[in-house]
């Protein structure tokens, strides 16, 4: 059994388009894991994570009405079959494992996959991961790509738990690997530079993407992003299911 987010009362699996990186615009259904090991403060799937009882400082704290999510009211327990069967139902090969965390959950994931893969041995998985945990190698051999967004101290989460360097090392030596990084502001680009040092990762495969859940954040921040990117080579990610949807889930 596999703990996802739930969406109205409905295990959030989702058809919608890659909003993010490598593959935006591509249609895609995404199935979206509950827990996280990390706490970003700018989280917008933080009812993945922030249940009642803990002590994280979010930045909807603020918020009129906000409060930290019950546990039980946000997770949906499904199984493999229930999850393929929801799954099938859509008319699409690309599949995103997000969350959340997705590999927090990643020895219950094996089955899953290889009941994916044999229902449709041309689906394209990728994951959405912060990158601390390296993939088992039964998940590997089911996977196609990984969408890696190591954290930035912009996140509020703490270096030594977001900055796993065996792991990001191992997926800086993967094919199936690209970086995403959340950018605040420009004091940010150092770190981004530090990690891809240390770690020997390709430019080409670096995106950097505006942190902002409104339109009108993510413009503010879009220009001085992309000529970082003209300047070093890398790429530039939007974040196009809020410019079309706005901060919506599910869609």
């Amino acid at each position: 059994m596999l703990k996802l987010a739930k969406l109205n009362n409905r295990p959030e699996i989702f058809h919608s388009i890659q909003g993010e990186g490598k593959n935006l615009g591509k249609p895609s259904v995404f199935i979206r894991l509950s827990l996280c090991n990390l706490y970003c403060k700018w989280c917008d799937t933080d009812y993945t994570w922030n249940w009642e009882g803990t002590s994280y400082a979010h930045n909807n704290d603020a918020l009129p009405g906000y409060h930290k999510f019950a546990k039980d009211e946000m997770m949906a327990l499904l199984s493999d079959d229930e999850i393929n069967a929801i799954v099938t139902d859509y008319n699409c090969k690309n599949l995103v494992i997000t969350g959340g965390e997705p590999l927090v959950q990643q020895k219950s994931l094996i089955s899953l996959l290889q009941l994916l893969r044999q229902t449709n041995p041309l689906y394209h998985i990728e994951y959405e991961t912060n990158g601390t945990f390296i993939p088992l190698p039964e998940v590997d051999a089911l996977s196609d790509q990984y969408n890696v967004s190591v954290k930035l101290s912009n996140s509020g989460v703490e270096y030594n738990e977001r900055v796993v360097p065996e792991a990001i090392s191992w997926f800086a030596t993967s094919p199936k690997s690209n970086f995403k990084f959340v950018v605040d502001t420009n004091d940010d680009l150092n770190e981004v530079q530090q990690i891809i040092t240390d770690h020997k990762i390709s430019n080409e495969a670096v995106f950097l993407m505006p942190q902002g859940s409104s339109v009108e954040s993510l413009q503010q921040k879009q220009n001085w992003i992309v000529e970082l990117c003209k300047q070093y080579n890398y790429n530039y990610s939007d974040r196009l299911h809020i410019h079309i949807w706005g901060a919506k889930r599910g869609i």
